[in-house]
């Protein structure tokens, strides 16, 4: 499929959905205006324009060959998954809410932590649940509802809770030793996961404790009145058990599919809703996510037909061939994995992707293959974190019911990843991991 050199045509029908997206914004104030899934739809129809406008060759596809390469893309087995998870989030999140799991964790956490500390709490709570799940879509799926309580009770923005929770949820899917990412990046670059781990810390331990203290600053400073603050701990038992079964290692679908189980039976228990009451409980939770999960599916299909168009070829060959130094060479597999995660949405796919010429420009410019892997987590977990058509910030963006734009500019974490990643490769720290001594000493 596509040419060998690739094609800038390619990657146009994601240029233009940006475009819209972002002039629509400009033009009516209003991030909703042109909804995330009418602007792919946009995007996908753009890209069977050009590829029907593809120069006709022995790689040529048909329009029924086209359709059927678009489901495939669909049907990719991570999105899939990625579909499920945003259907379980929307019941988790439903009968959570409905049987008072939510209002329970949300006020005693308001409890426990002082009105200056909601926020980078919410962040901590992110930071270890992710580390321990090695998912950044279950932690925001299980931290979000109790985020959107919390944010509803003190009055904080809800974007900036979002933005908080998607950054926790980012900080395991870079770092956790279980993550999709650790295990791409260091399998790519044949280097240990503690190895990874150790470098990869020491380049985002600035942009942890900067965001703390950003997020300490913009807490809520209301007084409660922790009378009113009442929970019960067998309400919060959804949540434990989310936790701990994914803390053992427990897949993520029945980790949740247990969370859901246990609400519902607490909720029937407790007289929060009938039997026949938790069937619409449970209908109004899929519902609420349908929408995001069907754009996961949708987003698929198009990157498939970009492939075929050879954008992604073209990003691939026009960033390896512009570099001339080590700290050029760790800056273009740094620009090469966060634009394949763009418009993949994938930072696992990307880094996959990528793994193979990252390994090629180390070797050839001398940079250490943990250097490398670090690089190759680092920048695509930040995309993620940032991109308003990923994953982690649609589910977000689905459960409080607000704009993906309005949550990107408070995804302060992950800016901070991206801008702390650079300076680091610039300045060549951590010293002791930069260049591969193995290898041949790097180009000048």
């Amino acid at each position: 499929m596509g040419n060998k050199k690739g094609s800038f045509v390619g990657l146009l029908p994601l240029i233009i959905f940006v475009i819209l997206y972002i002039i629509s914004t400009i033009l009516t104030g209003n991030a909703s205006t042109m909804p995330l899934n009418t602007g792919i739809l946009i995007a996908i129809i753009c890209a069977f324009v050009f590829c029907a406008m593809r120069k006709k060759d022995e790689n040529t596809m048909s329009f029924d060959d086209l359709v059927t390469s678009f489901c495939k893309g669909g049907g990719d087995d991570t999105l899939i998954l990625m579909f499920f998870i945003f259907l379980e989030a929307g019941i988790f999140s439903g009968v959570a809410n409905a049987m008072g799991a939510v209002s329970s964790a949300s006020n005693l956490g308001l409890k426990l932590l002082p009105a200056s500390m909601v926020l980078p709490g919410i962040f901590i709570i992110g930071c270890v649940l992710s580390f321990a799940m090695g998912t950044s879509m279950g932690t925001v799926s299980a931290l979000m509802p109790i985020g959107i309580q919390i944010a509803n009770v003190t009055g904080m923005s809800m974007p900036m809770v979002c933005g908080a929770v998607v950054g926790g949820a980012m900080f395991g899917d870079n770092l956790s030793f279980i993550s999709d990412t650790t295990i791409a990046a260091t399998r790519t670059q044949g280097v240990a996961m503690k190895d990874k781990f150790k470098a990869n810390f020491l380049m985002v331990l600035p942009a942890v404790i900067i965001n703390i203290v950003l997020l300490f600053f913009n807490s809520s400073s209301t007084a409660l009145d922790e009378s009113a603050l009442t929970w019960d701990f067998i309400q919060l038992i959804p949540y434990i058990l989310v936790i701990v079964l994914s803390l053992i290692g427990i897949n993520v679908i029945l980790a949740m599919g247990a969370g859901i189980a246990a609400g519902l039976i607490i909720g029937i228990a407790q007289g929060s809703f009938s039997l026949a009451e938790s069937l619409t409980v449970v209908g109004n939770g899929i519902i609420s996510m349908e929408d995001t999960a069907v754009i996961a599916v949708m987003v698929g299909g198009l990157v498939a037909l970009m492939h075929y168009l050879g954008g992604i070829q073209w990003l691939l060959n026009s960033l390896s061939r512009s570099v001339k130094s080590r700290s050029g060479a760790e800056l273009s597999i740094a620009a090469l994995v966060t634009l394949l995660d763009l418009a993949t949405t994938n930072n696992t796919i990307s880094i996959i992707t990528a793994g193979p010429i990252a390994k090629d420009i180390s070797q050839k410019y001398g940079v250490s293959p943990v250097r490398a892997a670090s690089i190759l987590d680092l920048f695509s977990s930040a995309g993620n974190g940032v991109c308003p058509w990923a994953g982690q910030i649609l589910a977000a963006s689905g459960l409080a019911g607000v704009s993906t734009l309005s949550i990107v500019p408070f995804c302060w974490y992950s800016i901070m990843m991206f801008i702390f990643g650079v300076i680091f490769i610039l300045i060549g720290w951590p010293k002791g991991i930069v260049k591969n001594t193995e290898q041949a000493p790097a180009a000048k």
